[in-house]
């Protein structure tokens, strides 16, 4: 499959942080959690406290892939309405701070047009999308409206993946592969997947795309030990929390500030 010509925004980040011996900090926030102006100044805590790309969540109704933190954040966004119009304001904003990209599942953005989503992506300054529930071999209208809009494609392989399967999503992703390290549902946890590692050897063995890990990462420690044998370090439910846990919203972004800090320190270290 092609690739998009020029450097694409994460090609740059990945250039950076290989230069600098280190792995990328990729953080996750839904768009419109709590409301849609608090999202935007949790993304910009996010990105003062050292996270290097930015995953806008694009809420959805039916989050079979995601744990109960997220799922919590989604329905509040829901709640205030938020629609896609919102989240690509979003994106807008986080754009102008950090490389940014939207995570969805595939039917909302075919039922707003895969081509017409792709452009309005692109005008809010957005660098790609990751598609958890759309596989490349089903994905060729989204790779085409991708490759026409410069924007990169990032698929998923999880531990259960065949040989076969991680090599053709591989060859069809751009910007990074995302390894998801554990089976199941999003979520943070007390002990990183001792599967990462192994499916991360699987992925080097078939490419040298960088190679992003989630699902589980909750703080600097754990930030450390993906970052060992992965190029991204993904967090998301404990960035989440710190929105949910919080008495108001100035104590939220406070706290997201100095989770990503921490998380920072750890893919530095």
């Amino acid at each position: 499959m092609s690739v998009t010509s020029s450097p694409s925004r994460i090609d740059e980040l990945f250039e950076r942080t290989r230069a600098e011996s280190r792995a990328a900090l990729v953080g996750y926030l839904p768009a419109g959690f709590p409301t849609k102006e608090q999202s935007i100044a949790a993304i910009e805590a996010m990105v003062a406290g050292g996270v290097d790309l930015v995953e806008v969540g694009l809420p959805y109704s039916d989050p079979v892939m995601d744990g109960p933190v997220i799922q919590a954040a989604a329905d509040t966004a829901l709640a205030q309405g938020t629609r896609i119009a919102d989240v690509l304001d979003v994106v807008r904003a986080s754009a102008a701070v950090a490389p940014t990209v939207v995570m969805t599942y595939w039917n909302p953005v075919e039922r707003y047009g895969v081509d017409r989503f792709a452009s309005a992506l692109a005008e809010a300054g957005g660098s790609g999308l990751i598609t958890p529930d759309l596989i490349p071999d089903e994905g060729a209208e989204w790779i085409a409206a991708a490759e026409a809009h410069g924007l990169d494609r990032i698929f998923l392989v999880a531990p259960s993946s065949t040989d076969e399967r991680i090599a053709m999503t591989a060859e069809a992703a751009s910007g990074f592969v995302y390894a998801t390290a554990v089976m199941g549902v999003t979520g943070a946890r007390e002990q990183t997947s001792s599967l990462a590692p192994e499916l991360v050897a699987r992925l080097r063995r078939t490419t040298d795309k960088p190679v992003g890990v989630g699902l589980g990462v909750s703080n600097g420690t754990q930030a450390k030990e993906v970052a060992a044998f992965a190029d991204a370090v993904i967090v998301g439910s404990a960035l989440v929390r710190c929105l949910l846990d919080a008495p108001d919203p100035q104590a939220g972004l406070a706290a997201i500030r100095d989770l990503a800090e921490d998380l920072r320190s750890g893919v530095e270290r």
